[in-house]
């Protein structure tokens, strides 16, 4: 029992120490480039503890977290090191074995859809605002992104005849490996209103010298950073020499995020692409 002496003097101490709080701040591993975007936008960058090497944007998550590894790629260690309450990873994170062993250390991952496509996009915020607690501002975003594109549907009915196209992920000693149906690139073209040549492919396939050339691409489109490293000139190849883009050079070159992330900057993306592809067509309309 304490004296009452002793009470007394532990009395200011009792009634000025803070109560406990009852929840601890959520710690949070963004696995995906538009998944780091989007909880940015959300306003939950400071319960952010790491990021995957495609979280580019904003340049600040790279800068400022944990980088554990490639998306496809993950180290279960390097994760479970940061001691997350909380895993937020695009649907092609991986590998599986390494999923398995966070979710079985104790921690929950959310897979969080990742169809190319307006509607995509609205169900990622949707799963991820409900995921940290930020229902109101998911609302609103996803107001701000389906405003886009119903600008950017506008603008697409300004384009009279589709550019036949052809995008590029990367080049190997000059063969081209090209996005078919199904891929992001797809998705990206279509938004875009350009014809894809490479439709008749299913997926990321290469593409070899008579084919490109029979496809005939009236422009080539590339990230500035695909798969083997910065874009090259493509036209410096005999098969691209060939083809009508290369007899008015148009080649357009896009930040890979942003072209490829569908997350919510994309009705800019494919606006920007848009003109790009169709400059005597698509007026600067305000986004």
């Amino acid at each position: 029992m304490l004296s009452r002496r002793m009470l007394l003097l532990a009395s200011p101490l009792l009634f000025c120490t803070p109560p406990l709080r009852a929840e601890t701040t959520r710690r949070i591993v963004s696995v995906g480039g538009a998944v780091t975007e989007i909880l940015y936008r959300l306003g939950r960058a400071d319960e952010i503890v790491g990021v995957d090497s495609t979280s580019l944007y904003p340049a600040d998550a790279l800068k400022t977290k944990a980088n554990v590894g490639y998306v496809r790629a993950l180290g279960a260690e390097g994760v479970l090191s940061l001691n997350p309450s909380l895993v937020l990873a695009s649907e092609g994170a991986g590998p599986p074995d390494a999923l398995k062993l966070i979710e079985q250390a104790g921690v929950p991952i959310v897979r969080v859809p990742d169809q190319p496509s307006p509607a995509g996009i609205v169900k990622r915020v949707e799963t991820i605002a409900q995921a940290v607690g930020a229902t109101e501002r998911g609302s609103a975003l996803v107001k701000e992104i389906e405003a886009g594109f119903t600008r950017l549907a506008e603008a697409r009915a300004g384009v009279g005849r589709a550019t036949r196209t052809l995008f590029v992920l990367s080049l190997q000693n000059g063969r081209p490996l090209v996005g078919g149906q199904g891929t992001t690139a797809d998705a990206m073209l279509s938004l875009a209103g350009a014809t894809n040549v490479a439709s008749s492919l299913n997926g990321w396939k290469p593409l070899s010298d008579e084919g490109l050339i029979a496809a005939a691409p009236e422009a080539i489109v590339m990230m500035n950073h695909g798969p083997g490293g910065a874009a090259s000139d493509p036209f410096a190849y005999p098969a691209f020499a060939a083809t009508p883009a290369a007899k008015s050079k148009r080649l357009v070159v896009m930040d890979s995020l942003y072209l490829l992330g569908f997350g919510p900057r994309t009705p800019d993306a494919a606006r920007d692409l848009m003109a790009a592809l169709h400059p005597d067509q698509v007026g600067q309309a305000k986004r």
